[in-house]
Parts: C-alpha cells; structure tokens; sequence
C-alpha cells in the first residue's frame, strides 16, 4: 500500500470479509467489469484454473450447482471479497481493520497485504482441499443454536457429548452459536435444545468445521503456511480464533489453530468497537455478517457492498476525492 493509501485509512471503518455459506447464483455479476474487480478475477481463474467470474454468474441450473460445490463455493466467495475490497480502497474507501469470518479470515489477510492475491488463492485451494479430505474421512455437521446464551450451548455441549466431539463452533452473537460434532451428538445437542423451548438450525456443511474433528486437517496445512511468505499487515486484522491482530510472527500458528477453534466473531466485532471503529462494510454477498454486526454492535452503521447499487452507495459515503 502507498503512503497516500495509509493516509487515507479511515479509522472508524472496518472491512468485514465473508464466509462459506454466502454463495448464490449471480453474486457480484454487475461489478466485474470495474477494472480493479476484473483485475483480481483473473488472477484467481489462473490459480483456481477455472473461470471464478463464471462461477458467480451461474447462469444455468448446472452451473448454479457448480457453485456450490465446497471448493467452488470457497473460490467464488474469496474471489469476491477481495474484488470488492481492491476496487474500493482504489477508489478511496481504506478500512483502519479487517475481519473475516473462517475462509474469509484469508481474504481479510489478502486485502492488509499479509499476503499476494496470488498467494491467498493458493492457500484457499489447499485449504479447501485438505478440510474436504478430513470432512470425508472424519463426518460431522454443525447447527446453529438460537434464543440462549454462549454459556447455556457450552453447558449443553459438556453435558451430551458423552465421549463424542461437540463443541461450539462459531459464536456469532450473544444469541446465536453455532455447534459442531458427530452427527449423532449434534441430534442430542439439538434435541435437548428444542426441549429448552429454544430453536436449532441444522447447517447445510459437509463437516463439523472449527471443532476436534478438523485435527487431521493440522499438519498438512501447516506444512502448506510453511511454504508461504507473510508480512506484516498494513491495517488492523482480527484473527478469528481470539479476537487480537494477526502479525506475520504468529500468523501460521493461528491460522492452524483457526482449524479446530470456534470463530469468535462477536468477540472480534467488539474488540473493534472498543477501539473506534464505528462503520462496518461487508465486502461479498449475502449480509450475513453486516447482519450479526447489528447483533453484536447495534448503533454501528453498516453496508454489503454486493451489487453496483451497494458500490456506488458505499463510495459516496466513505470514498474519498
């Protein structure tokens, strides 16, 4: 990044970069054309040797299918993230802070300049390799727990594991965690939930991801971060897994440790509240996360940067001449 883009940091702003999950058939297809989201669409096709831009129009039935394939979907999310955040901080919106949410985590990385564009996509399609592997030869699901407390799913997790891995996964808000485990331990978590007059959501994963079952998946991605360069990030990054910044000393093992570790999500959300930061523009589709920011920080403003309209919205706010 050039001195002038450090001087344009707004330091009340934070980029929050999506996860697995937000995918969906014609996501972002409006702002490929701008030379900057082109630019990073093209260097992701080369890495992913496939065409992400097609990927996220998914015209057809069959292609809207391709797209949700798990190392599809990760390629097209990613892709996204960082096309959008690229063409914004080129046009003057320069967050003070990132955050990501599980393989967003790696776009957020991507867009401090931890890592080249180049890179990060190398490191998505290994990753993404490697937790399908462990998913297929270790099966889980996640569901996510709605109306109780962090401290009420930890309580329900100890309690029925009985032996199995049940664990929380992502803690998304103070009234949404999400679970992960063996199927059969998640149905008893989820059964007792319900009988608490509460509500369970069953996720659409192909494993319990962010729990002991993804240990496997430890040694071989740390071996693939060993073959990386990182440097040190030209903003703010909230590392997932304890809601502190990432630095290029302990980058690898926190991202190892992010494998088998809930995503702290609304404790990274109020980490950054606590130190200014009081606008949030998710960059990718879907406003999942701008829609958990309402949860977590209700007074903060908010935006999905998804389509032209959201774009155009966005520079007219925070973009500087």
């Amino acid at each position: 990044m050039t001195a002038l883009m450090q001087q344009q940091q707004n330091d009340a702003l934070a980029f929050l970069c999506s996860g697995q999950g937000s995918q969906r058939p014609g996501m972002g297809a409006d702002l490929l054309d701008i030379p900057e989201a082109a630019a990073v669409f093209a260097c992701a096709s080369d890495v992913f040797g496939r065409d992400i831009a097609a990927l996220c129009r998914a015209e057809t039935d069959a292609e809207a299918e391709a797209l949700n394939d798990t190392r599809n979907a990760q390629a097209a999310i990613a892709t996204l993230s960082i096309a959008i955040g690229r063409a914004l901080m080129a046009h003057g919106v320069v967050p003070a802070s990132l955050v990501g949410f599980s393989l967003g985590q790696v776009s957020a990385i991507a867009l401090s300049g931890m890592l080249s564009d180049e890179d990060a996509f190398r490191l998505i399609a290994e990753r993404s390799r490697i937790m399908g592997e462990v998913a297929d030869a270790h099966p889980g699901c996640m569901s996510a727990f709605l109306k109780g407390t962090p401290a009420e799913v930890e309580a329900l997790c100890a309690e029925l594991a009985q032996g199995d891995v049940l664990a929380p996964a992502n803690y998304n808000s103070a009234a949404q965690t999400v679970i992960a485990g063996t199927a059969d331990a998640v149905a008893r978590a989820e059964e007792a939930w319900k009988e608490m007059g509460k509500r369970a959501t069953r996720l659409a994963t192909s494993g319990a991801f962010h729990s002991p079952l993804m240990a496997a998946a430890r040694e071989p991605f740390a071996t693939v971060l060993d073959s990386l360069d990182f440097a040190e990030p030209q903003m703010t990054v909230i590392c997932n897994t304890d809601a502190a910044p990432l630095d290029a000393a302990t980058v690898r093992m926190r991202l190892v440790e992010h494998l088998t570790n809930p995503v702290r999500f609304q404790q990274s959300v109020e980490v950054l509240t606590e130190h200014g930061v009081t606008d949030f523009v998710e960059v990718g589709y879907g406003s999942v996360l701008a829609n958990l920011v309402k949860r977590c920080a209700p007074e903060a403003s908010r935006i999905c940067v998804q389509d032209r309209t959201s774009y155009e919205e966005c520079l007219a706010t925070y973009g500087k001449a």
